[in-house]
């Protein structure tokens, strides 16, 4: 909930004062958050609300009500803050009245006059004359406050037609400023009309002064004739005369009074039309009224005077008012036109449609305006999403002939311009997820990427305001107080909700448009056949990289969360969902799959520098290669709310574990690559020495070039400390991050790691122990030895200390590259010489006696030689050495036979050193 807001504080008014239906500016603090939160206005305890205008939180302007106190407060009543309080008065004078034939010192503008009830100003002619200027001087306003003449003269007035008129109050305020010249001059002028009104008597009788003298004429002429001729003569000639007076006065008077009296007609007739035309004259310029406020735009004013036109002359039987009331209806259908027009066209912000669509409600609109545009807008989003698809299209074929798509993020291209679609007002929620990219961004992505960026952001920018317009239709708030009473609100809700699986249909429409259009541009395999015409188009040479997939996703999931937001039901989410799963997955394999490469590689960058340990840098890049692989996988294996695992499907689960079971076969596929590779085809250019290895193992780089046994060794050296650590550590981190089936990968990398080691070495053996084995037979009969014909023996022959220093160089080279291969190699090389020299002594068919004790003391002294390295396998050969010799019969042969094996050991004390050196070693690992 929000916090409640401080109470409205009125600070100041202007004017102060005034007569009632005075204009005023109220200011002060927390006056409403707008104009539906303006729930109350009193100015002198009388509601002022209806003539309220909201202009901001610290001003509002009002017109003063007739109100019964003369000086009151200013109080301010908002939903948000309650009921206010005020700092400041107003004053209400009281206007004078005045008749419409009375004098008035102040012109009274009657032109120009405010309606409450429609809110705006309406012209009326004049019903009074201005009045004259009593003195006949010009008037000089003084600046004498009003207070203060009040004060001086309490109970009086300054109107001159007032009963308590105060001529020194009038003279100080019209004439503080004249000179007496000119006060001597308005004397002269008062008394001039003071003439004007006595004189008016006798000139009323100036102008019938002839009829009388002819009246008198007559008078006398009868009387003469009565006294001369007598009555009865007299009284037929008084009758005619009578009778010729009375015509004559009758013909005199009309002939006076006709034209005053014809001028009085007209001007009775003409009053009477001016009457007329001043009642109906709201009807009368109606037409033309609507006209000039659809140009001005000021639609609310023709809806409010269509509406009285409506109720006043609506069903009327004058033929006048038809007709004008009938050119208003013309009026106002052109209008429905124009505002459906406007409803309908696009692009259009949210306020402008609800405002068209209660003008058209108002108006008694035809059909549903609301649905309408609804429907509207629903065509021009998918006319937009289609738009933004084809140009981007359109760019890429232009684009492509000069340069290849940009499948990485680092990559430094020629940057190429990119299409904007026009911007409408949108709701800033949506969007925003982009404010903080550099815009160089767009010429470094591909144009897909680019693409979903933008069709995503069209989206959340139109979607809203469609959402809410259709919100906002349901819950009946596009109509007005007016189309609520009329009933218009409860048919519009019942056909919302008719409408509900046609609104529904709508969003879904749009959904899918959203995302088969993403899937055309990165997925484009999931399309139906149908389907890849209308929604692909684009050009894959090749496919997008893991990082891009990622940044489209986290493009994608922003969209779906600020759809998400607008509490839009997850059903109609529900296929965003299924895509932003079929990205992550698409993302790991890909990712997978660019990594088995990037190991493929790996092989050019190995150098051949041995470390204390035996080991290259090899299985190092191997494991950070893994390691930096599943670290860019994290945002598509993570699951945000509402998604589900990305292993939650077999199918994928089979493909992961085989595209890792891949990755580590295309490193031990490197290794045997390396291992067995020519001499010729190893670049030997960037090979170094270790500076931190002793000097005992800097031989191997004092020749220029590695030899294939000592690149055995290395691989084998390698092959160990994967198969102890390396392999084990990126199964750790496998089952980190969630991948299923992690035993099998491991087990079958195992297993084909173990197969290549066990080739290698058998290589390396092969290498090593066969010239070995191979010199043992030419050495032994060499100078036609025959074992029964032979002398005493004086020591160990010449071949099998040949053979040793042999196997001493054998010792040496694998202690060079690793100490850990020394006892594994070296049982080997002794199994196949003790097996051969076991194989010469069967094959011998008798022995002489110093024969057999000759052979005695070699097989004795190679089998002393070497005895921390014998096997089973190799105490076995020697043992059937020695059984194929005769046993020997007296001690003097045994004592010569210890002599000769210590005298064997004495000389060759510094080449057997070796041997006893690599013992102890081994005994401390």
């Amino acid at each position: 909930m929000s916090r409640a807001r401080q109470p409205p504080l009125v600070t100041g008014i202007s004017p102060n004062e005034g007569i009632s239906w005075t204009k005023v500016t109220i200011r002060g603090e927390n006056l409403g958050t707008g104009p539906t939160d303006l729930i109350g206005l009193t100015i002198c305890g009388h509601n002022c609300l209806l003539t309220a205008e909201w202009m901001s939180a610290s001003k509002i302007v009002c017109r003063v009500g007739q109100a019964k106190n003369d000086k009151g407060d200013i109080i301010v009543t908002t939903k948000s803050g309650g009921k206010g309080t005020s700092t400041v008065s107003f004053k209400l004078l009281k206007p004078e009245k005045i008749g419409i034939l009375d004098q008035s010192a102040v012109w009274v503008d009657e032109m120009n006059y405010y309606d409450m009830r429609t809110d705006r100003n309406k012209g009326i002619p004049p019903l009074s004359l201005r009045p004259a200027n009593p003195l006949g001087i010009e008037i000089d306003k003084g600046r004498f406050p009003q207070k203060d003449l009040e004060a001086l003269f309490p109970g009086m007035s300054a109107d001159f037609t007032s009963e308590n008129f105060s001529a020194a109050w009038y003279l100080i305020e019209n004439h503080s400023t004249t000179s007496f010249d000119q006060l001597k001059m308005a004397v002269v002028n008062l008394k001039k009309q003071a003439n004007k009104k006595n004189e008016g008597s006798l000139a009323y009788v100036k102008g019938g002064l002839s009829t009388f003298f002819e009246a008198q004429d007559a008078l006398s002429a009868i009387h003469q004739k009565l006294e001369a001729d007598g009555t009865e003569k007299v009284e037929g000639s008084m009758t005619q005369k009578l009778e010729n007076v009375l015509n004559r006065a009758s013909n005199t008077a009309d002939t006076l009074f006709q034209e005053v009296l014809g001028r009085k007609d007209k001007a009775d007739s003409t009053r009477n039309a001016l009457n007329v035309l001043q009642r109906f004259k709201f009807l009368f310029n109606l037409p033309l009224n609507i006209e000039r406020n659809i140009q001005k735009g000021d639609y609310d004013v023709v809806i409010n005077d269509y509406e009285k036109a409506k109720s006043l002359f609506g069903k009327t039987e004058v033929q006048v008012f038809k007709k004008y009331y009938a050119e208003v209806e013309t009026r106002i259908e052109a209008l429905r036109e124009l505002l459906l027009d406007k409803l309908l066209e696009t692009p259009s912000t949210l306020h402008d449609q609800k405002r068209y669509i209660r003008y058209l409600s108002d108006l008694h609109a035809p059909g549903d305006p609301a649905w309408q545009c609804i429907g509207a807008q629903h065509q021009w989003i998918l006319q937009l999403m289609h738009n933004c698809k084809e140009s981007y299209v359109k760019e890429q074929k232009g684009n492509s002939l000069l340069h290849s798509p940009m499948l990485d993020l680092d990559s430094d291209v020629r940057p190429s311009p990119i299409g904007h679609l026009s911007q409408t007002a949108s709701l800033k929620r949506g969007s925003s997820f982009q404010s903080g990219r550099d815009d160089a961004w767009q010429y470094k992505a591909p144009q897909q990427v680019v693409f979903v960026e933008k069709l995503t952001k069209l989206v959340v920018s139109q979607l809203p305001n469609f959402w809410k317009l259709w919100i906002s239709y349901v819950n009946g708030s596009l109509f007005s107080e007016t189309a609520e009473k009329s009933g218009q609100m409860e048919r519009s809700k019942k056909n919302a909700r008719q409408r509900q699986n046609d609104f529904k249909k709508m969003i879904q429409e749009v959904m899918h448009s959203l995302v088969k259009l993403i899937r055309g541009a990165l997925l484009p395999f999931s399309l139906r056949e149908g389907e890849s015409r209308q929604y692909g188009g684009w050009e894959m040479k090749s496919e997008l990289s893991g990082q891009w997939l990622t940044h489209v996703i986290q493009t994608v999931r922003l969209s779906s969360e600020s759809l998400t937001a607008l509490e839009i039901p997850n059903d109609m989410l529900q296929i965003i969902q299924d895509l932003i799963l079929d990205l992550r997955v698409r993302c790991i394999i890909v990712t997978l799959q660019h990594t088995a490469e990037d190991i493929k590689r790996l092989a050019e960058k190995e150098d051949w520098v041995v470390d204390n340990e035996g080991l290259t840098s090899l299985p190092s890049q191997f494991e950070q290669c893994i390691i930096h692989s599943l670290q860019s996988l994290k945002t598509a294996l993570d699951c945000k709310p509402g998604e589900t695992s990305v292993f939650q499907q077999q199918k994928t689960q089979e493909d992961v574990c085989q595209l890792s079971i891949g990755i580590m076969q295309v490193f031990i596929d490197c290794l045997e690559q390396l291992s067995t590779k020519p001499d010729g085809d190893i670049d030997t250019a960037h090979l170094s020495v270790d500076v931190s290895s002793p000097d005992l193992f800097g031989s191997i780089h004092e020749d220029s070039s590695l030899s294939s046994e000592q690149r055995l060794l290395i691989a084998l050296s390698n092959c160990r400390y994967l198969e102890r650590h390396t392999f084990l550590n990126i199964a750790e981190h496998f089952e980190k991050h969630g991948f299923q089936g992690v035993e099998k990968i491991t087990q079958v990398s195992m297993e084909s790691l173990k197969e290549l080691d066990q080739r290698l070495f058998e290589m390396y053996i092969e290498f090593k122990a066969d010239p070995i084995v191979g010199s043992l037979e030419p050495g032994i009969y060499a100078g036609y030895f025959d074992w029964k014909d032979c002398l005493v023996p004086a020591g160990v022959r010449n071949y099998l200390k040949e053979a040793l220093v042999n196997i001493i160089a054998v010792h040496a080279e694998v202690f060079t590259i690793s100490k850990d291969l020394v006892p594994r190699v070296m049982s080997r090389v002794v199994e196949a010489v003790s097996e051969e020299l076991s194989r010469l002594m069967q094959c011998v068919s008798s022995f002489s006696k110093n024969g057999a004790l000759q052979a005695r003391l070699e097989i004795c002294a190679l089998r002393d030689t070497v005895a921390i390295y014998l096997t089973p396998e190799s105490n076995s050969s020697f043992k059937q050495a020695l059984e194929a010799l005769p046993q020997l019969s007296s001690g003097t042969d045994k004592k010569l036979l210890e002599e000769l094996l210590n005298k064997f050991k004495s000389s060759m004390h510094l080449q057997l050193t070796c041997f006893q050196a690599s013992s102890s070693a081994m005994m401390k690992t």
